[in-house]
C-alpha cells in the first residue's frame, strides 16, 4: 500500500518545527515502527536526514514509542502501543499525521523524540520501597487477597509512555503518578511509607509543571494498558491523608 505521511520535523529543542510530507510503500503486515524504518531507509538512500523517533523493545513493554498519530496517542486502536499497531489498520492512499507528545513537561529533543525524564524524577521522589529486605523472601510469606493483588498488578502495568499526559487537555500526569503510587500502596510492603510517598511524588509532579486532572478521563481511554482512573481517586484520598496525618 502507498501512504502519505505528514511528520513533524524539528532539529532540536530550540528550533522551530513543522510538518513535512513523505510518501512510503508499506506492507499490511508491518508494524507502524517498521513502516517508519522503511521511510528512514528511503530517506538515507536519498541522502536526507532520517526521522528521529524513540523505540526499544517493540513489544509494548518499554513505553518509548510515544508518538501521537492522527491526533491520538499511540494511534487509533485502543489498548495498543505504537509498536503494536500494524499497517493493516490503514488502507491504500491514507494520509497519516505523526507528531510528538505535546506537553510543556515533555520538551522535544528532535522530531518525534521527547524528553520524559520528568517521569523519572517523580519516581525518584518516592516511587520505591526503601526497606532493606535482605535476601529475597518467599513469595508466599505474606498472604495477599487475590482482588487486592490484581488491582496492584493492574496499576503496575503502567509503562510510563506519557499517553495520559498527551490525552489530557491540562497535560496532567496524575494517572501515571497515581498508578505508581497505587501499585505499592495496595500491597503490605508499600503501606509503611504510603502517606510520605504520596506527598513527595505529588509535590514532584507539581514541580515538573504538569497540570491538574481535567476529569474528562481521556487518559484512561488512550492508555495502552487501560489503567483505570480509580487510581487517581485513590491517590487523591492518599494525598488528603498525607496532609491530615491519616492513612489514605
Amino acid at each position: 500500500m502507498k501512504l502519505n505521511l505528514k511528520i513533524w520535523r524539528q532539529k532540536g529543542p530550540d528550533s522551530t518545527g513543522g510538518f513535512e510530507t513523505y510518501m512510503v510503500e508499506a506492507d499490511e503486515h508491518m508494524s507502524f515502527l517498521e513502516m517508519l524504518d522503511v521511510l528512514n531507509e528511503q530517506l538515507i538512500h536519498e541522502k536526507k536526514e532520517p526521522v528521529a523517533f524513540e523505540h526499544d523493545c517493540r513489544e509494548g513493554i518499554c513505553g518509548t514509542c510515544n508518538m501521537v498519530i492522527d491526533g491520538r496517542p499511540h494511534g487509533p486502536q485502543q489498548g495498543t502501543t505504537t509498536c503494536q499497531l500494524h499497517m493493516r489498520a490503514y488502507k491504500d492512499g491514507d494520509t497519516i499525521t505523526i507528531e510528538p507528545i505535546r506537553a510543556k513537561s515533555f520538551p522535544i529533543i528532535k522530531d518525534l523524540a521527547v524528553d520524559r525524564s520528568s517521569f523519572d524524577r517523580i519516581i525518584q521522589a518516592g516511587g520505591y520501597i526503601s526497606v532493606n529486605t535482605g535476601q529475597a523472601p518467599d513469595a508466599n510469606a505474606i498472604p495477599i487477597e487475590k482482588d487486592q493483588s490484581s488491582r496492584a498488578f493492574d496499576a503496575a502495568t503502567c509503562i510510563g509512555c506519557g499517553a495520559c499526559v498527551a490525552a489530557c487537555p491540562n497535560g496532567s500526569a496524575m494517572l501515571f503518578t497515581a498508578a505508581k503510587i497505587s501499585h505499592l500502596a495496595l500491597l503490605p510492603q508499600g503501606k509503611v511509607e504510603h502517606t510520605k510517598r504520596t506527598s513527595k511524588m505529588v509535590a514532584q509532579m507539581d514541580k515538573e509543571g504538569f497540570g491538574m486532572c481535567s476529569n474528562v478521563e481521556a487518559c484512561e481511554v488512550e492508555c495502552p494498558k487501560e489503567i483505570s482512573t480509580d487510581n487517581i481517586a485513590r491517590m487523591n484520598r492518599s494525598f488528603l491523608g498525607s496532609i491530615f496525618g491519616s492513612e489514605g
